[in-house]
């Protein structure tokens, strides 16, 4: 017999195997119309897969209103996507389509190049298949039958997958829909039919195979989907919305940034303008660290091998690191006894050749500037901190303008402190984290606590340690008067973390500020001070970044407010515009007078038009404009113009200085993103 627990706690009881949709038609016909999934024991299934017969479960009918729903949703509509191409072009071979944080894709190797002329014809296809409503059927196969289906469809991507990527498992699984079959773990909804008529395609691009450029390069089909159109429409309009924000288009528009391909492919040139606005963060940041009692620190781009084999950076994470360096005569005597590449990494790996490597984060070097002294209980906790620049292999297919790089400047600190200082500490650095986001008007964002998954093989160091670790951190969200979710395997390796996720403009979610406890460096680095009772205790580590990546987060933050960033961040806070060339001498006076003040100034002197400077100063987004005529010269005044309320009137030069002074001490925001 089977018993089944709903959520209201009621149960139910059956003889026979049955499904999650009986049970909804049990409880009655309109959940049954409205269920597309269910969840068994926390695990997602498939709305008509059995039940076990016997021992007792608990039973989550999905539907459309469940947030794990969507992403069922569009997952089936990539199967109905591929499935359409399918029908329409020869020859596809079929490799991956994942959803996304906003929709979906699905990669393909065809001879026919899509475009967007080809979209209604891809789309009137998928129309067809939701109208047949078929079922997505589950197929659990054993791993030969498996090989020999992928042979007998000619999908030389999934046999190479099952082959290298599924090696270790014995069975696997295929949906079906029509004529359509494709490996997939799932899972779906019921049929075609229940993605009904809210899905649209948006762009084509390139990829390579499992994200490795020496693989070959497919198609990537971007599109998306949703239950309702007119949540369809409000996404596609965001999507217009957001190419008007766009960081890569203004940043090059507003002189902000530029990524050179002679430089290399995700690594950033500041351009003055736009280290305007990184510097501003950064005094910004550090006034809050002086209060706060942090030291500032500065260390060096690469460290050895060694540094980073006993932090467990090296070679856990090899493949997201840069090549190690090796030394030129090392090298060229390995080289001379006929060594090879793979014989060479093998060495590396194994800690028979040491080198240099281009360092992956901070924290190896602050501990070592800790452990360079000797500490007592007074001492803690030591607060380090440095705007330090570290090094991320990402490939290529997933870099993206300043949102994704290979070279990042972290807003950066570590704190060394008695585990009776922890909590303490914790609440600081978040409240740190929620000055920054509250200053820049950055409101809507959700906190994540990210724990370690008990099933997990990636974590280090005692399992009490991280209890403690853990309890530490929720109790601090706790604390925060902010709704957040506990996220089981979203913990780092040496400890739980607790992250800001900002939704921007057009819905992307962005991890930037980030607060981590970490029991296992201390460990790791054999970290001591000098307790109470005059013995040695080892440190507890909290790693804290409020900005995350500035590369990112000024990325986010263009977008953000549009590349009109407030008057305080502004590159060009003001702009001074001349009537004629008669007031010019006044208006290089005036000039003078803001730059003398620390503003940020321009004049436009030109013999051009008022209505023209101010158009020009109006489209490169300047806070504001103090337009100078004969009459000003004569009355020692400036006519204002605000960039957000237009035309404010004449005032004497020192009133119009004091109200953008008290705005930029104010520091505040008076336009963001809707």
């Amino acid at each position: 017999m089977l018993t089944v627990t709903l959520p209201d706690g009621s149960q139910r009881e059956y003889e026979s195997s049955v499904t999650a949709y009986d049970v909804a038609a049990e409880i009655g016909p309109g959940l049954a119309r409205a269920a597309i999934a269910a969840e068994v024991d926390s695990q997602l299934v498939d709305l008509h897969e059995q039940l076990p017969s016997v021992g007792e479960i608990k039973l989550r009918l999905l539907t459309k209103r469940d947030s794990e729903s969507l992403d069922m949703l569009r997952h089936s509509c990539a199967h109905v996507m591929a499935q359409a191409v399918m029908r329409l072009y020869d020859g596809v071979q079929l490799a991956f389509g994942p959803c996304t944080e906003t929709g979906f894709y699905y990669d393909f190797e065809l001879e026919h190049p899509i475009s967007e002329d080809d979209f209604p014809k891809i789309e009137a296809e998928m129309r067809k298949i939701v109208k047949a409503g078929d079922r997505f059927e589950r197929l659990d196969l054993p791993r030969e039958e498996s090989l020999t289906i992928c042979r007998e469809l000619g999908q030389d991507f999934k046999v190479e997958h099952i082959e290298t990527g599924l090696a270790d498992q014995e069975s696997l699984s295929f949906y079906r829909q029509g004529e359509f079959m494709d490996l997939c773990r799932g899972r779906h909804i019921p049929s075609t039919s229940h993605i009904g008529k809210a899905f649209k395609l948006l762009s084509v691009a390139g990829a390579y195979w499992k994200g490795d450029s020496s693989n070959k390069q497919l198609q990537r089909l971007y599109a998306t989907a949703f239950f309702d159109k007119k949540e369809l429409e409000t996404h596609l309009n965001q999507l217009e919305e957001s190419k008007h924000r766009d960081h890569r288009v203004l940043g090059k528009k507003l002189g902000l940034f530029e990524i050179d391909d002679q430089v290399g492919s995700g690594l950033v040139l500041w351009k003055p303008r736009g280290a305007v606005v990184r510097q501003e963060l950064q005094n910004f940041i550090m006034s809050h660290l002086k209060r706060q009692g942090y030291s500032q620190v500065f260390t060096p781009h690469i460290g050895k091998l060694g540094l980073y084999r006993t932090s467990g950076h090296f070679p856990y994470y090899q493949d997201s690191q840069f090549p190690p360096l090796v030394d030129r005569d090392q090298m060229k005597k390995l080289a001379d006894e006929g060594c090879s590449c793979s014989d060479l990494a093998n060495m590396i790996r194994d800690g028979e050749v040491d080198g240099y490597l281009l360092k992956p984060m901070n924290c190896p070097h602050h501990i070592r500037i800790y452990a360079s002294d000797k500490h007592s209980y007074r001492d803690l906790p030591v607060r380090l901190a440095e705007f330090g620049t570290v090094y991320r292999w990402e490939q290529s297919g997933e870099l993206g303008g300043m949102t994704r790089v290979r070279g990042f400047t972290q807003d950066d600190a570590h704190l060394f402190v008695t585990e009776d200082q922890l909590a303490d500490e914790i609440v600081g650095c978040l409240d740190l984290v929620k000055i920054v986001l509250g200053t820049l008007g950055m409101e809507n964002y959700r906190v994540r606590v990210g724990l370690r998954d008990p099933d997990g093989d990636k974590y280090v160091g005692d399992p009490d340690q991280w209890d403690r670790a853990e309890a530490a951190c929720q109790q601090a969200a706790e604390g925060m008067g902010v709704e957040f979710t506990l996220e089981k395997g979203e913990a780092a390796f040496y400890g739980p973390k607790i992250d800001f996720v900002v939704r921007d403009v057009i819905g992307r979610q962005w991890q930037l500020g980030t607060v981590q406890v970490d029991y296992q460096l201390p460990e790791r680095f054999d970290l001591e001070y000098t307790g109470a009772d005059n013995k040695q205790h080892r440190p507890v580590m909290v790693h804290r970044a409020p900005f995350g990546s500035m590369e990112r987060f000024v990325g986010v933050l263009i977008e953000h407010f549009a590349g009109a960033f407030p008057l305080w961040l502004a590159p060009e806070q003001v702009r001074l515009l001349t009537v004629s060339d008669k007031s010019e001498a006044y208006g290089r006076k005036v000039e003078a007078s803001l730059a003398e003040a620390e503003f940020r100034v321009t004049g436009d002197y030109r013999g051009q038009k008022l209505g023209a400077k101010i158009r020009e100063a109006q489209l490169s987004l300047i806070p504001y404009m103090f337009v100078v005529g004969e009459k000003d010269a004569e009355n020692g005044t400036v006519t204002v113009r605000d960039r957000i309320e237009g035309d404010l009137g004449a005032m004497p030069v020192k009133e119009a200085i004091a109200k953008i002074r008290q705005e930029i001490q104010d520091r505040t925001v008076r336009q963001v993103a809707k």
